[in-house]
């Protein structure tokens, strides 16, 4: 039995317009915007890789339907 993960965003750096709402909107300050430059020219966020609870908050802040994914534990229990 494998332990499940902790919640985290998958941020999909390629769709990412750096807008900034999902850093805005994050409670918990874990995104940050990055400095370098995805393929089509703009800055994308980046998760600091702990804290993230899980809450959506990012996602349901991004207006680019496929920029963001956020898995919870809650997903993976069979």
């Amino acid at each position: 039995m494998t332990e499940p993960q902790k919640p985290h965003p998958e941020l999909i750096h390629l769709e990412c317009k750096a807008c900034g709402r999902c850093v805005e909107a994050c409670p918990r300050q874990v995104l940050v915007m990055g400095d370098e430059l995805n393929a089509r020219g703009y800055r994308f966020v980046v998760y600091l890789g702990e804290g993230c609870t899980g809450c959506g908050n990012c996602f349901y802040a991004c207006p680019e339907p496929y920029a963001i994914r956020v898995h919870t534990n809650r997903d993976e229990q069979a």
